[in-house]
């Protein structure tokens, strides 16, 4: 018995729970090989067909094509060698235990009685008083038991099996032609489709199709009409309507595959391990600019130099984190290191990915050098030169992206850093001036990211009610 198997009603994915073997591409008795089509399945969402993961013979079919949906890990059918004996197979089935979930362990042998479909056993519900038969053929016991039930007269019967051995396909066949409705297992299927001889997935299409199964010469064993056997005389699609588009032909779109740099790796492991292990608080503010942006044009002819929002804001984070140095912390372990200058690290989106190179020392140096450093970081970035020590040691990180037209976001924390500012865009907004007037102001949106293993909330507050005093009165800028 080392070599006979059990076919189970397969898993896709995690909410699925059941299913309905729609049709066996394989017969009772016939030999398959490794990745030869065995069946299909349907479930609500999908028809899958399912190949076989090894060479076998397909010993005994227990559920038939169409029949009741079926639990996950119900026993569908029985692999074997041709060489194993009918009473080998009889024994594996009684020990076969249906997988352990509350629909399988309902339909198991410890079960309350209830009239379900059995997976540890393989014949359906015993009818009361069933017809015993005697016969010399060659039978599967499963379909005798069937014939049995319902009462079929074997002698017309033409087995499908090796050998003329007469198949559980062919009861149910023969039973669905006296006088048993077909086991359809799809509610919706028109009535008038029962008497064909066709898998329940070819009266499904035909049904959705309109194609009439009356003038279907069916492919399969014994002239069963096949889902190929309708879907050759489904009629192509007529052409898209004025307004429409047609389906386009398939498009290769195979993905091209680029393996990340040493830089990319390490920023993709950072913000992993951010999001994975960093408690992130969030602390939002908007701050007016109009100051800022005023002073911006005098300081930048004065200093000479053409420096934009974003190094004015470095330079303020600069001298904030040096007031607030329980901000400008990184995280190691159990340690938190403070650090007496502000190393502010300055997201880039570079050809290569996001970047956060480091403006080393921000709270000591002048806005036009600030300008000159942040400068050359962009230019490597876009080069593609930036160096490990250009990335590594920040204190601090600012993320602007208002010049995509964002009003605020929040970014994820760069570590070891404690905390990052996300910067969004200027926009003008109403507000009320002297005398009760309306007047209009510049806002920007800050969005302070903090770890709470490090910083507490007040901790963050405060810095942020620092920054918005720098950049609303920015002459302490130039202090």
């Amino acid at each position: 018995m080392a070599n006979i198997r059990a076919f189970t009603m397969p898993k896709w994915g995690i909410e699925m729970t059941e299913g309905t073997l729609a049709e066996w591409m394989v017969q009772e008795g016939e030999a398959f090989k490794r990745g030869q089509t065995l069946c299909l399945i349907e479930t609500d969402k999908i028809t899958n067909e399912v190949e076989a993961e090894f060479d076998a013979v397909l010993r005994r079919v227990i559920i038939p094509a169409g029949g009741d949906v079926q639990p996950v890990g119900a026993l569908l059918a029985i692999f074997a060698d041709a060489d194993d004996s009918d009473a080998d197979i009889d024994a594996f089935m009684g020990n076969f235990k249906a997988a352990d979930t509350s629909v399988a362990a309902r339909q198991s042998d410890d079960a309350a009685p209830a009239p379900a479909p059995v997976a540890a056993s393989a014949a359906p519900a015993p009818a009361p008083t069933p017809k015993k038969i005697e016969t010399n053929r060659p039978i599967s016991p499963e379909a005798l038991k069937l014939a049995e039930l319902r009462g079929v007269d074997l002698d017309p019967i033409e087995g499908s099996g090796r050998g003329g051995r007469i198949t559980y396909q062919d009861v149910d066949q023969a039973s669905r032609s006296a006088s048993a409705p077909a086991l359809l297992g799809v509610a919706e299927l028109p009535l008038n489709l029962d008497g064909f001889y066709a898998s329940p997935l070819a009266k499904r299409l035909a049904a959705m199709h309109n194609v009439d199964l009356s003038k279907v010469k069916g492919s399969g064993a014994r002239g069963r009409i096949s889902k190929a056997d309708v879907l050759a005389l489904v009629q192509p699609a007529a052409p898209a309507a004025a307004g429409f588009l047609a389906p386009a032909a398939p498009v290769d779109n195979r993905p091209t595959i680029v393996p990340m740099d040493k830089i990319r790796k390490v920023v993709a492991r950072r913000l992993t391990e951010a999001k994975q292990t960093i408690p992130h608080f969030y602390l939002r503010m908007n701050v007016r600019v109009d100051e800022l942006l005023a002073m911006r044009k005098t300081a930048n002819l004065v200093l000479g130099t053409k420096a934009s929002i974003n190094d004015y804001l470095i330079r303020a984070v600069g001298v904030a984190l040096a007031r607030h140095p329980d901000v400008n912390v990184q995280v190691h372990g159990d340690t938190i290191h403070h650090f007496a200058h502000a190393d502010v690290s300055v997201a880039i989106a570079s050809p290569k990915g996001l970047v956060t190179p480091v403006v080393r020392a921000a709270n000591t140096l002048r806005v036009d050098q600030i300008a000159a450093a942040t400068k050359g970081l962009i230019a490597k970035a876009e080069s593609g030169k930036l160096s490990f020590a250009d990335m590594e040691g920040g204190t601090f990180s600012v993320s602007n992206l208002g010049m995509f037209g964002l009003d605020q976001f929040d970014a994820i924390i760069n570590p070891p850093q404690g905390a990052i500012l996300a910067v969004g865009g200027i926009n003008k907004v109403a507000a009320e001036g002297e005398n009760g007037q309306v007047r209009f102001e510049s806002r920007m949106g800050l969005s302070l990211s903090c770890d709470h293993r490090a910083i507490d909330g007040a901790a963050g507050a405060k810095f942020l009610a620092t920054l918005k005093g720098l950049i609303e009165a920015p002459e302490g800028l130039f202090a």
